[in-house]
């Protein structure tokens, strides 16, 4: 049970790379900045049905690219777990490409157990007039149409235009390629009021040149496409969110998990300047 149900939560959060996943969430005049953030990770509460005992780990998120060709990001995250009777290392490794401009969207996410892959996603997909049309090589291939969704790039341009405006609920549809790659995603995201950091918060001050910005409050969940009525989200996310889409104070709610990721390290990249 605890293998299944965490290779499982990993495998949808690689929708926090288009939080980031915090995943989603980048030029000037896109509004979000070319980045490398590096959060460590920490166990912050479990339930005895989840198995785990313990766990920490690391994630790595690199956001860049322009509107004229679009937004690439790898994302990485590894943790190692004690179950009580053994240690197990997960990683997952993501690499996307999205063209706003074209609708277009590929994804390629491995997932390993002690070295040892577990499984393969790998695929494209595309806006067309009545939805998004995915088209998959692995782990089988197949083509899937679904209902009309934004990808993770698009979808954190909606979450900042959205608190820009002062809007605290709203609900989008996403696909990020995340699980098998054949299914979107319903969120419902809460925006709070802006902040201004604290004087002396050590998480915001590893944030760089934008620690002394203000941020929003942000919380994203994340259900099945397919749930109806009063549905638990497959998972949830928090953190807070600068304009230029670099995030922070990160928790993860897998519900029967949670994570807590503190920005680390972050390195910014020059801007690319469409031609």
């Amino acid at each position: 049970m605890f293998r299944s149900s965490f290779v499982t939560a990993l495998a949808t959060g690689a929708c926090f790379a288009g939080i980031g996943i915090p995943s989603a969430f980048a030029t000037p005049a896109a509004g979000l900045a070319p980045h490398r953030a590096v959060y460590d990770l920490q166990l912050k509460d479990a339930t005895e049905r989840s198995g785990i005992a313990g766990m920490y780990g690391r994630m790595v998120y690199e956001f860049n690219g322009s509107p004229c060709d679009g937004y690439t990001v790898s994302f990485r995250f590894v943790t190692q777990i004690n179950t009580g009777d053994e240690t197990r290392v997960a990683d997952q490794q993501t690499t996307t490409y999205e063209d706003l401009k074209n609708g277009s969207f590929r994804f390629l996410t491995r997932s390993f157990t002690d070295e040892k892959l577990d499984k393969e996603v790998r695929g494209s997909a595309r806006e067309e007039k009545e939805g998004v049309s995915v088209d998959l090589t692995a782990p089988d291939a197949k083509q899937v149409e679904l209902a009309a969704s934004r990808f993770p790039t698009g979808h954190m341009l909606e979450v900042i235009a959205r608190a820009k405006k002062g809007e605290r609920f709203f609900e989008s549809r996403i696909f990020d390629g995340s699980d098998s790659g054949d299914k979107a995603l319903m969120t419902t995201a809460v925006v709070g009021k802006k902040e201004t950091p604290k004087s002396g918060d050590p998480d915001a001050d590893r944030a760089g040149s934008f620690s002394k910005q203000a941020f929003w409050p942000v919380s994203i969940a994340y259900y099945n496409d397919t749930s109806e009525g009063d549905a638990l989200p497959v998972y949830r996310m928090s953190f807070k969110l600068y304009e230029n889409g670099i995030t922070r104070d990160l928790t993860m709610d897998y519900g029967e998990f949670v994570l807590s990721g503190k920005l680390a390290k972050l390195e910014m990249f020059k801007a690319q300047e469409c031609k």
